[in-house]
C-alpha cells in the first residue's frame, strides 16, 4: 500500500540563488541543512526543495529533455485561514517579486483566491477555502 500523503515538492531551479532569494523575501527561513546547492523550506508538515534543474532531470528524468520556460501545469497553494488574508499575502508575494497572474477574487466554490509567479514561472494560488480550514 501506497501511504496517502504528500511530504515533499522540489522545484528545479534554473538560477538557483534567484529562487533561493525569492523565498527568503517572502520571509521563508531555509532549514539549517540546506546549501549553495539546495535549499529547503518546512512548509508545514511539507518540504519545499529548490535543486539545480539539469541535477534534478538527471535524477528523476534522465532520458528527458530539460522543461521549456512555459508553465508546467502544475500549481502549488498556500491556504489562509481568512477571505482577506488572501489579499494581505497575496500583496506580501508581489513585494516579494512575485509576478501577478490573476488578482484574487471570489470563487463559486465558495472561497478566493488568487495565482502569482515565482521568477521561473512556478505557479503559487493563494487561497482561503472554508472547505479545507487552516489554522493558524
Amino acid at each position: 500500500m501506497v501511504p496517502q500523503r504528500l511530504t515533499f515538492v522540489t522545484i528545479g531551479a534554473r538560477h538557483l540563488r534567484t529562487l533561493h532569494d525569492f523565498y527568503t523575501g517572502w520571509g521563508w527561513k531555509p532549514l539549517p541543512n540546506s546549501s549553495d546547492e539546495i535549499t529547503f523550506f518546512d512548509l508545514g508538515g511539507v518540504r519545499l526543495g529548490l535543486w539545480d534543474i539539469e541535477s534534478l532531470r538527471d535524477e528523476a528524468a534522465p532520458s528527458e529533455p530539460l522543461p521549456g520556460r512555459g508553465w508546467n501545469g502544475i500549481t502549488l497553494a498556500i491556504n489562509v485561514a481568512t477571505r482577506d488574508e488572501v489579499d494581505t499575502v497575496f500583496d506580501s508575494a508581489l513585494e516579494a517579486g512575485a509576478t501577478m497572474i490573476n488578482r484574487p477574487r471570489d470563487w463559486d466554490w465558495g472561497g478566493r483566491s488568487g495565482y502569482v509567479a515565482d521568477p521561473e514561472g512556478t505557479r503559487w494560488e493563494i487561497a482561503w477555502a472554508p472547505m479545507f480550514p487552516v489554522d493558524d
